[in-house]
């Protein structure tokens, strides 16, 4: 397990940076591998961080994100549900809390229960964590820096699989078959006139 994650994990993101707080774009939404230190703005990236590795953060649904293609370079992401927000693939960071529902499903979060629309084990890489904690496999594996052709085999497989995955929502019905019949009772008539 890479030692960054777990900070990454307990950041808090999307502050006004201390630093660069009266500047436009100072909201702190990225994390430097590298340093392994709180987040930053992107005016502490390019004075601080110019040459580190970097990955930003992203919020949906007030939640943290981070894109599939800026983490899955330096992890190993298999098993963790994966959605496409904005048209960009994206994970969650941690767990989502999500309102226990009569509703059967078939695909389920290993540690907190959550619904999973695929054959995934987590729905974040927090719930990965601990899950991986728990059981004591090490399958957090991280990507060397210049290897040979910077892809695992098991990113290779995430990225077959990402053109095979449904977004986040499904597909619209087919509409039911119609039946004949008009859609008017009868012709409208006019109010009579009072004398």
């Amino acid at each position: 397990m890479p030692a960054w994650l777990e900070k990454l994990l307990n950041t808090a993101f999307f502050n006004v940076c201390r630093t660069h707080g009266d500047a436009a774009r100072s909201e702190c939404n990225m994390y430097c591998l590298d340093c392994n230190c709180d987040a930053f703005c992107f005016y502490c990236r390019s004075s601080k961080h110019k040459d580190h590795q970097v990955i930003q953060i992203r919020r949906s649904s007030y939640h943290d994100v981070v894109r599939v293609s800026e983490i899955q370079k330096v992890l190993d992401i298999s098993g963790v549900q994966t959605y496409v927000i904005n048209s960009a693939r994206v994970l969650f960071l941690n767990e989502r809390p999500q309102p226990k529902g009569g509703k059967a499903v078939s695909h389920v979060c290993e540690i907190c229960g959550r619904s999973l629309l695929d054959t995934f084990r987590f729905c974040s890489l927090g719930c990965k964590l601990v899950g991986i904690k728990g059981s004591g496999d090490e399958s957090f594996t991280t990507m060397q820096r210049g290897s040979d052709d910077g892809v695992s085999s098991s990113s290779r497989r995430e990225e077959l699989r990402e053109g095979s995955q449904q977004d986040i929502y499904p597909p619209t019905p087919p509409p039911p078959p119609s039946i004949s019949r008009s859609r008017r009772k009868g012709i409208p008539q006019r109010a009579p006139f009072r004398s």
